[in-house]
């Protein structure tokens, strides 16, 4: 796992009892990561809107980035930091992983 070759602890995957079902949420520092599909969160630089089925797929989409402002929104006002990550970002490790640190850095988690 990435973040654990590049030595960044006290996270933990998938939790249950966090509002929007973050992909890591680092407790002690109430911070929430998300790392987004770019089809299903309808990144702004990969998206492509399927030729088919057009006014579902506008709603779908819609409907999905709506529920992620407002679970965003949540998160914040109940205390949590929330980073958002595109998967294309992913191949980008080191941008990634810096961003991680920086913000468990504010949230005053070592690293």
């Amino acid at each position: 796992m990435l973040m654990v070759r590049a030595g960044i602890v006290g996270w933990c995957v998938l939790p249950t009892n966090i509002t929007g079902k973050p992909d890591f949420v680092f407790p002690n520092g109430k911070l929430a990561v998300f790392v987004d599909g770019c089809f299903w969160h309808g990144c702004p630089k990969c998206y492509h809107r399927p030729l088919s089925n057009r006014k579902y797929w506008d709603a779908k989409i819609l409907r999905n980035k709506a529920r992620d402002k407002k679970l965003r929104g949540k998160l914040c006002r109940d205390g949590w930091s929330v980073i958002r990550i595109w998967e294309h970002e992913l191949t980008n490790t080191q941008k990634v992983l810096s961003r991680i640190k920086n913000q468990c850095r504010l949230a005053n988690l070592q690293q």
